[in-house]
């Protein structure tokens, strides 16, 4: 294993990881491993991938579905992360959101990374030092065998294709479980950022009631503060109701 600068194809495989919800006070964050053969890279590029940022909803929408489409025919794997709420916050106990993203982007690319040939990984890195960010997720890497190559830089959504594919991905299966979580509440959530005036609503109707939704990510300083100014009284902690460690939440990751 080498970390370095993204350069030619190097590798007969290429596998690209983003996340989406990070910030977001509501619903999942989604981390999404691409792998794909690097031949296959322009086949991307023709279906217009891009960072999920820059894309209409409806063109990330119609992308992804080319996507599945596509892998279900090819040699492409799909590696998926979700960690719910529950799981932030009981990780939040102890550790950092940069090490649970560091946790759950090794654990999607071990399910697509291949045992018995070279291959590359390209990580949008979500620590200010993206360098570090691509050593500790390569250090979380102990099962996976072969040799492999790891690129890790700032925006790499937006500068290495199969990277912006897998931004589509979680973007598209974050999206979907804040709308499911929207239709089982009978609430708009809206994206779940606390800059969204739905999302800042929605925050307010929640914290209201009897007891904190599962969907709250109860750290988060905008949710504590709603919590409080309806009830007087801290927002009660997620190990106070846990039965569960904190291991046995994240093996639940699906």
């Amino acid at each position: 294993m080498s970390i370095g600068v993204a350069d030619d194809n190097m590798g007969i495989r290429h596998i690209g990881v983003d996340e989406a919800g990070r910030g977001p006070a509501i619903g999942p964050l989604v981390v999404c491993a691409l792998s794909i053969p690097a031949d296959d890279r322009a086949i991307l590029t023709e279906l217009g991938v891009d960072d999920s940022k820059n894309l209409a909803k409806r063109k990330r929408e119609a992308i992804h579905s080319e996507i599945i489409a596509i892998s279900e025919k090819r040699d492409w794997g799909i590696g998926l992360i979700t960690c719910d709420a529950l799981s932030i916050d009981l990780w939040m106990e102890s550790g950092t959101l940069n090490s649970l993203e560091v946790r759950a982007f090794a654990d999607a690319i071990s399910k697509v990374a291949p045992s018995s040939f070279g291959f590359s990984v390209f990580l949008d890195a979500c620590d200010v030092d993206a360098a570090r960010f691509g050593r500790n997720v390569s250090s979380s890497m102990k099962k996976i065998e072969g040799d492999f190559k790891i690129f890790s830089e700032h925006r790499m959504d937006s500068k290495d294709v199969v990277t912006g594919a897998a931004s589509i991905i979680a973007k598209v299966n974050r999206d979907g479980a804040i709308e499911k979580l929207s239709e089982e509440l009978g609430i708009d959530l809206g994206s779940g950022y606390p800059s969204d005036p739905k999302s800042k609503a929605a925050i307010e109707e929640l914290c209201s009631r009897d007891s904190p939704e599962d969907c709250l990510r109860r750290k988060w300083k905008n949710v504590e503060k709603a919590w409080l100014s309806h009830h007087r009284i801290p927002i009660p902690p997620r190990s106070n109701e846990a039965g569960n460690s904190i291991q046995s939440a994240l093996d639940e990751w699906n």
